[in-house]
């Protein structure tokens, strides 16, 4: 009697936990038992497994197959243990040789012929296998992502059979092809909006700060349409970055082909997603929204429109750049630095600016609505902007503005400043206070308007974060008065409610 070891991996976030597959075959009763704190998913591997190999023309011995997934306490969850059960139980028949076997950790789920079936997590499993000095075996349609884990041998079978070939030398395996990159979509036109330079202004800040923007207009205005055009400014992400989105977009089961993200997600999900698929959870902790758009953008229209708790759980992300799931046997942490892009109409009917068109209960309904959002989460918004619909006239004889491509290179030389003075990946939406350096004026100006508009401190830090953008995009070292200005202008203390902050950047203006 003898144990076999087969490596694999669990999931916490999109950390790949090792997980050793251990099967003993002993003389007793025909049973096939697997233990080790395993979900519904993994128990029922067996008869997968079962199927499998009778597929082949291949029998269980008449014995006690006992399968350990070890750690014990670890709890296992999801149906790639399929291919590291199989192989663990082939072994021990001597079907495959072990110690071949022992150079490998496996990944993937088994269809009833014995085919392989795509899994989530390939690409953390393959980084986790190669820090191990392992190589990974994987289905073929992963071969490409598993690839992306630098120089580690991946073997990627259609089918269990073929993997049994190749050990026996009969049939070797190729190499999977190299993975390609995420394949570049047409983004709309910024030169499609006429007008609007207020907002246009706000959403250039935006994308070279990385800052967080509310936009708030009657129905039909346009906000929806300049979030759309949010993603053609932005900068590629930094191979760093492509590899930390990719690993989410994995372990989600998102990442296409093999392709690895290589472009900011934008993410927007309808209001009556729950709080579980904004934040994630659900059965087995999956990444919610807020995870798939790290380093990209969270795009939420009709901002109040959802769900209570489901807004108030972009509290601690927006501060800490990630978001923990929480359950009695564990706590699951996933990255979640997105930016935050909100839409809103200042009331239930959309109309409470223009006073023909108002309901009855203006402007008390403007208070209600916009009351849903919590004075703690936006404060956490560096822009706010009032978008006026553009006038008919405006709309078919203004010039058309300028293209995407213009100002995404305007925001690209503000990251590449921000990136020299403060390394990678630590935008300006990140910065402490303290780290950004005011002439007096600025400093002065600052002052006042903490003392007048009664900001708290993340209110400040936020107003001199977007001046900093400002400056970076005018391609000014030090902070000056009249970016503190327009940064002041954008800070609201309630939707709808500016006039303070105008005034003050009014006056300092002048």
């Amino acid at each position: 009697m003898s144990i076999t070891r087969i490596q694999s991996f669990a999931f916490a976030g999109i950390e790949a936990q090792p997980v050793e597959v251990q099967v003993q075959i002993a003389a007793g009763l025909p049973v096939f038992l697997v233990v080790g704190l395993a979900d519904k998913a993994v128990a029922e591997s067996r008869e997968r497994v079962r199927a499998a190999l009778t597929a082949m023309g291949l029998a269980l011995p008449a014995k006690r197959i006992l399968v350990n997934l070890a750690p014990a306490d670890l709890q296992k969850e999801g149906s790639h243990f399929d291919l590291p059960i199989a192989l663990g139980v082939l072994t021990a028949m001597d079907v495959l040789p072990a110690e071949e076997m022992a150079r490998f950790a496996a990944i993937g789920e088994l269809s009833l012929d014995g085919r392989l079936a795509p899994v989530a997590g390939v690409l953390p499993a393959a980084i986790a296998a190669g820090a191990r000095d392992l190589g990974l075996i994987c289905p073929a349609a992963q071969g490409p992502e598993a690839g992306w884990a630098g120089e580690i041998g991946v073997l990627a079978p259609a089918d269990l059979l073929a993997l049994i070939n190749h050990f026996r030398g009969e049939a070797l395996l190729e190499p999977p092809p190299r993975g390609r990159f995420q394949a570049p979509s047409r983004q709309p036109d910024l030169a499609d909006v006429r007008g609007m330079d207020g907002a246009r202004r706000a959403l250039e800040i935006a994308a070279a700060g990385q800052h967080n923007l509310l936009m708030i207009g009657a129905p039909g205005g346009g906000k929806s349409m300049l979030a759309a055009r949010l993603p053609g400014l932005l900068p590629d992400l930094t191979p760093r970055e492509a590899l930390e989105v990719s690993m989410v977009h994995s372990v989600a089961g998102l990442l296409s082909e093999g392709r690895l993200v290589t472009r900011p997600p934008f993410r927007e999900p309808h209001h009556s997603a729950s709080m579980a698929a904004i934040a994630g959870g659900g059965n087995r902790a999956r990444p919610g929204e807020i995870s798939l758009a790290h380093r990209g953008v969270l795009f939420l229209d009709e901002f109040p429109e959802f769900p209570r708790a489901a807004l108030e759980a972009l509290r601690q992300p927006l501060e800490t750049g990630r978001t923990t799931v929480a359950r009695a046997a564990a706590h699951v942490t996933y990255p979640a630095r997105f930016q935050l892009v909100a839409a809103m109409n200042p009331c239930r009917c959309g109309h409470l600016f223009d006073a023909a068109r108002a309901c009855g209960r203006a402007p008390r309904c403007g208070e209600d609505y916009q009351g849903r959002i919590s004075g703690p989460l936006l404060d956490r918004i560096d822009l706010v902007v009032e978008i006026a619909p553009a006038s008919p006239a405006e709309l078919m004889r203004a010039p058309p503005g300028e293209r995407s491509e213009t100002v995404a290179a305007r925001v690209a030389a503000c990251r590449a400043i921000q990136r020299a003075r403060q390394g990678e990946g630590v935008g300006n939406a990140d910065l402490a206070g303290d780290a950004i350096a005011l002439d007096e004026g600025a400093r002065a100006l600052a002052e006042q308007a903490a003392d007048r508009l009664h900001l708290s401190a993340r209110g400040l830090t936020r107003i001199l974060r977007v001046a900093r953008t400002i400056a970076d995009l005018a391609g000014v070292d030090v902070v000056r008065r009249e970016h503190v200005a327009e940064a002041i202008a954008y800070r609201h203390r309630q939707p709808g409610r500016a006039a303070p902050a105008r005034r003050l950047a009014a006056q300092a203006g002048d």
